[in-house]
């Protein structure tokens, strides 16, 4: 449920699922805040009760401004997922958004420049990446971080890969 004190990167994020799911429409994706007028990578993610609903983002920046990655990865998110179905209009009062907005990555030597509270990681091979963001429950160290990346991109434990890292505004 939306509390007062939203901010608006999470107002604009429930404003834009909503509308699309309600109306099949997509809202006004003008910036509210000078971070919302820049240029960045940005995911949302939906929880439901505690449990992902749907995660879907941006590694950098494929829109004019953050408030157009906003609108377009939260309706994203929630509704072409591939992990879960649509969400459905009855399920609107029990969504809880999270917005990550990206730093822009930067390759790192090795594991020693990562650490899985403070950066998200991006891991790369050939044309197959990775990326998982930033403290997440349930993983705390690099190792872990780097083995979700390399399952989701299909890359397998000897290849050699790329590491990138990345830093988060994380609004709730």
């Amino acid at each position: 449920m939306m509390t007062e004190g939203s901010h608006p990167v999470v107002k604009l994020a429930r404003d834009a699922v909503e509308r699309f799911v309600r109306e099949g429409e997509i809202v006004d994706s003008e910036a509210a805040t000078a971070e919302m007028k820049k240029r960045a990578g940005v995911f949302v993610s939906i929880h439901k009760h505690g449990q992902l609903r749907g995660c879907i983002g941006t590694f950098e920046p494929t829109r004019a401004t953050v408030a157009e990655e906003i609108v377009a990865n939260a309706i994203s998110s929630a509704t072409r997922d591939p992990r879960f179905h649509p969400v459905a209009p009855a399920e609107l009062d029990s969504l809880d958004y999270s917005i990550d907005i990206l730093t822009h990555p930067e390759p790192v030597r090795d594991e020693s420049e990562l650490d899985a509270r403070r950066y998200g990681v991006i891991v790369e091979s050939g044309w197959r990446k990775g990326l998982l963001l930033p403290d997440l429950d349930g993983v705390d160290t690099v190792g872990r971080q780097i083995e979700i990346c390399r399952m989701k991109a299909g890359i397998s434990p000897d290849e050699p890969v790329q590491l990138h890292r990345f830093e988060v505004r994380r609004y709730r």
